[in-house]
């Protein structure tokens, strides 16, 4: 199937991707756009010319109302807009709805709710254990039995681009507790996908929902100050060195799009409690590309993830916890087996043990002020045109205290 608008050849914004987002000209208020090649096209504005259904969903300045509709809403209106981008005869109409991706400004898609960070990839975990336990096994007896995870601080999940700032906190220092700018930045390259459908409180939502309540998946990079967390972690895990800033890609690509990249997640041994048990293949073969100063540094594989997304999903809501539209679920440290599919610093270090050489003669242990890290992915779609997330970016500033 064939667009007539103009897509670049390679581009991840092909007519079977469409990810939502919103977006802004300069003097009006944010409303909802998807991508297509290098463009967005403006829902509000077809909807306002009656060519597309809506309740004002469109108009607003988050995904989340368009979200909380649920798939009778999502598939007949990605339907409906696929016609509009694929039938020449919607042209003249449709055509003055698009507008070019350079001349308008990206903003966060959705309002998170509540914000989940897993810890999914037996590699990352594997890493990190012999790193941190060296001489034990790297894997804590609970991980292969449930997907292990954290709740993060919502209200600073951002939008890529949001500049970071070096966070403060206490550290370990050689004469007891110190406090200053962490010296140990990290990032963690995620995928994360975000609830539409909300549940009720006491009422676990099984795996095999997976499609009626979450809406799609975005990029994540899960800024880490190794130092701090180091110091907080024990006996209740991740605080402050994580909670300073989480970063999203602007573009939400919907479930529907990544059909073409389903596989078959790596065996589960011992087999998953029932809960757990998933009958659809829910491996995802997305790669990532991580480039540090425009470097690529690594290129992780998500298709390895021990745990797949219903698996966190289930596991999420399986003591009765209810979803909200908002919610994000992310699935920590996408890492492969090979040292250049580690997605965090601390790996491709080893714990600051082995330096990044960068090809433009720079090192680097953990990361810099004024170093920018960009995120980006890639999936197999239909007609061997590859389904894109957008990026996720951030440059660090000079911690403030």
């Amino acid at each position: 199937m064939s667009t007539w608008v103009p897509v670049p050849e390679g581009s991840g914004f092909g007519v079977h991707n469409l990810p939502y987002g919103v977006f802004s000209q300069r003097g009006e208020l944010p409303r909802v756009g998807v991508a297509i090649g290098e463009h967005v096209l403006d829902l509000a504005e077809l909807a306002g010319s009656g060519l597309l259904a809506d309740r004002r969903w469109f108009a607003a300045g988050s995904l989340n109302a368009f979200m909380a509709a649920g798939r009778t809403v999502w598939q007949p209106t990605r339907d409906r807009i696929l016609t509009l981008l694929t039938d020449m005869s919607y042209r003249d109409e449709v055509e003055p709805c698009l507008l070019p991706m350079a001349d308008v400004d990206l903003h966060m898609p959705f309002v998170v709710a509540d914000y989940v960070d897993f810890y999914s990839s037996v590699d990352h975990a594997t890493n990190l254990g012999r790193i941190l336990r060296p001489g034990t096994d790297p894997l804590l007896p609970n991980w292969k039995h449930m997907p292990v995870g954290y709740h993060g601080r919502s209200a600073t999940v951002v939008p890529s681009g949001t500049p970071v700032v070096r966070p403060c906190g206490q550290r370990r220092g050689d004469q007891g507790p110190v406090f200053g700018p962490t010296t140990r930045l990290d990032i963690e390259a995620e995928v994360g996908f975000v609830v539409g459908v909300p549940s009720p409180l006491g009422r676990p939502v099984p795996a095999a929902a997976f499609r009626d309540h979450v809406f799609g998946f975005v990029l994540v990079n899960d800024w880490s100050a190794r130092d701090i967390q180091a110091w907080e972690y024990q006996p209740l895990g991740p605080f402050l060195g994580k909670s300073f800033m989480t970063s999203i890609s602007p573009w939400v690509v919907p479930v529907a799009a990544l059909e073409e990249a389903r596989v078959a997640p790596p065996e589960q041994d011992p087999p998953p409690l029932p809960y757990l048990r998933c009958d659809e293949p829910w491996g995802l073969d997305v790669t990532l590309k991580v480039e540090l100063n425009g470097h690529v540094v690594s290129r992780p594989p998500f298709a390895g993830m021990y745990w797949t997304a219903p698996q966190q999903l289930a596991h999420t809501t399986v003591n009765g916890a209810s979803l909200r539209t908002g919610d994000l679920l992310a699935s920590g440290t996408v890492s492969g087996p090979e040292r250049d599919e580690r997605g965090s610093l601390i790996e491709l270090t080893w714990n600051g043990n082995e330096p990044l050489e960068l090809p433009d003669g720079t090192k680097r242990v953990f990361l810099e002020d004024g170093d920018t890290v960009r995120i980006t992915a890639s999936a197999p779609g239909r007609d061997v045109i590859p389904i894109g997330f957008g990026d996720v970016t951030g440059t660090v500033y000079p911690a403030t205290t």
